[in-house]
């Protein structure tokens, strides 16, 4: 895809948001106009990416090639991306509304290419939600190898049997741990070194239970199966005991409320904390 016409050249150089043109189609027209300007990357473009006809297509392939290894060639982990992906249509979904957030929420992105081939929290995500899809098929072997490939490659230890929603963003994601009973809501956003697990060895329902819209800062530590409800912030480096209501900002360790409402903490990324007084309001 090297040879473009100065016309074309000149309409991917310049390429809408894709809530004009469909997110598959600015994804294509970014991996273009990298593999245009820069040539030693453009058959990597054109294998990831121009080479498939649909986000699935370059998906299933994009995190096969990553996580392919001596145990379990990339070919072979592709018909597994495949097999769930065409199983279960809403894992494209929501991988579409998991890009659009690391579009959107992180400065630092220049687009769609970007998080799609080199976020690891993107990829790792991705590759958890064929995990959970293997897990909910009774493949808890395929499914467990997979966790364990994940958090080799990404630093990123998510269990399969975990359950996140859409439009999650993991920002720099490293040291991110996600215990087996916690549930993630829709549209979360979380730092570097967040851990939703457990108090002890107990069995059963153990894990946090995390709303719509939440902020968790970078480390933040957030323990046992409470619930923080939806649109509540955790400061950078708290630890989580107790419930957190909704539109609540808490801080501390153990964490404690400090400031009032941010209304979109997910989608601002707003950690700023105001004074506070108070106590817990549950």
């Amino acid at each position: 895809m090297n040879d473009m016409t100065p016309a074309l050249a000149d309409r991917e150089t310049a390429a809408p948001a894709d809530d004009t043109l469909g997110l598959w189609t600015t994804l294509r027209l970014e991996a273009m106009t990298a593999g245009a300007g820069e040539m030693l990357l453009a058959a990597y473009m054109n294998a990831s990416i121009l080479h498939h006809a649909r986000l699935q297509d370059a998906l299933s392939y994009h995190l096969a090639q990553k996580l392919g290894g001596s145990d379990m060639n990339p070919l072979q982990l592709r018909e597994v991306c495949e097999q769930a992906h065409s199983a279960d249509p809403r894992l494209i979904e929501r991988a579409e509304r998991d890009l659009r957030a690391y579009r959107e929420r992180d400065p630092a992105a220049r687009g769609l290419l970007q998080p799609f081939l080199y976020y690891k929290g993107f990829s790792a995500l991705q590759a958890w939600r064929v995990a959970h899809w293997l897990w909910g098929e009774g493949r808890e072997a395929m499914a467990l190898h997979l966790q364990s490939r994940i958090s080799e490659l990404f630093q990123v230890d998510i269990h399969p049997a975990a359950e996140i929603g859409a439009g999650v963003f993991l920002d720099h994601a490293t040291g991110i741990v996600i215990g087996e009973t916690a549930r993630v809501g829709d549209d979360v956003s979380m730092l570097h070194g967040v851990t939703l697990g457990g108090t002890g060895k107990e069995r059963g329902d153990r894990h946090p239970k995390i709303g719509n819209g939440v902020l968790l800062g970078a480390g933040a530590k957030v323990l046992g199966p409470i619930t923080v409800g939806d649109r509540a912030r955790v400061a950078s480096g708290s630890v989580v005991l107790r419930p957190v209501p909704p539109h609540c900002t808490v801080a501390g360790v153990p964490a404690r409320p400090v400031g009032g409402a941010c209304a979109n903490p997910a989608e601002s990324m707003d950690q700023t904390l105001a004074e506070y007084a108070g106590d817990w309001v549950i």
